[in-house]
């Protein structure tokens, strides 16, 4: 089934999001860059899952709400989103902002999750670990250190960019800096609370992630002690990207196991 656009209002909050597929829901939660395309390990997902993408508040087609402060408030929002939706065992796949924000929602409520997939996600310090500073980076920069393999960076880099694509990045970037400015893309509060997370987690990096380094992923798994962990070899910080197949292989071996 292809994916179709949809809207719902929610706390003055007009969002958009992209579905298709049939099976059990998965909510993927895009990174600080948005998702502007439906991209093929989407697709691939949708052959075994109901994919829903949505725009988070602040981002893409979505509203950018008075009441969005922090992290926090995205947390509670989606929340609310699943319950809209009336989705229950939802596979939640959070990347980068997405897979801090899915930590941010599990530590709150998983009754309406079944597993979590984190997929090189910001949200917490590891020593010896610095992220790269993406406040300091040029649009052309970040794209580039997104990929191991450059070849991604410069199919990416060869899309011609609209001024709507431009205002858009703008757009992701100001929502980005009210999330994660200070301090920079992480919560100091949420390590304490990861062991409420009672559902199966599933950590995946990226060995050569240029943004978030791998030894965050170690950190993670060392507060998660029971969660999976898969690095890929050969990979920058997109690994459903740089890595579809094996990705969506994985997200299916993980969930419907």
């Amino acid at each position: 089934m292809p994916f179709t656009d949809h809207y719902l209002e929610l706390y003055g909050c007009r969002t958009h999001y992209r579905r298709g597929g049939k099976g059990e829901p998965l909510v993927f939660l895009h990174g600080a860059g948005g998702m502007p395309l439906v991209l093929p390990f989407m697709e691939q997902l949708a052959q075994r899952f109901d994919v829903i993408v949505p725009d988070h508040p602040g981002y893409g087609q979505s509203d950018e709400p008075e009441w969005l402060e922090n992290i926090h408030d995205i947390a509670y929002f989606y929340l609310d989103f699943l319950a809209h939706l009336k989705l229950e065992r939802v596979v939640l796949v959070g990347n980068s902002m997405g897979g801090w924000m899915a930590m941010e929602i599990a530590v709150r409520n998983t009754a309406r999750i079944a597993s979590l997939v984190l997929v090189s996600p910001a949200g917490i310090a590891a020593p010896g670990a610095e992220p790269a500073d993406i406040f300091l980076l040029s649009p052309e920069d970040t794209v580039r250190q997104l990929f191991h393999d450059p070849r991604y960076a410069e199919e990416r880099l060869a899309i011609p960019v609209t001024p709507e694509a431009i205002d858009l990045g703008l757009k992701n970037r100001h929502t980005t800096a009210r999330l994660a400015w200070e301090p920079r893309l992480h919560d100091p509060m949420l390590p304490k609370w990861l062991h409420r997370i009672d559902v199966p987690v599933a950590i995946v990096w990226g060995k050569e992630d240029r943004l978030l380094p791998v030894g965050i992923a170690h950190e993670l798994k060392r507060l998660l002690p029971r969660a999976e962990l898969k690095i890929f070899e050969r990979c920058g910080h997109l690994p459903q990207v740089e890595k579809a197949d094996e990705f969506c292989d994985l997200v299916v071996r993980f969930a419907c196991r």
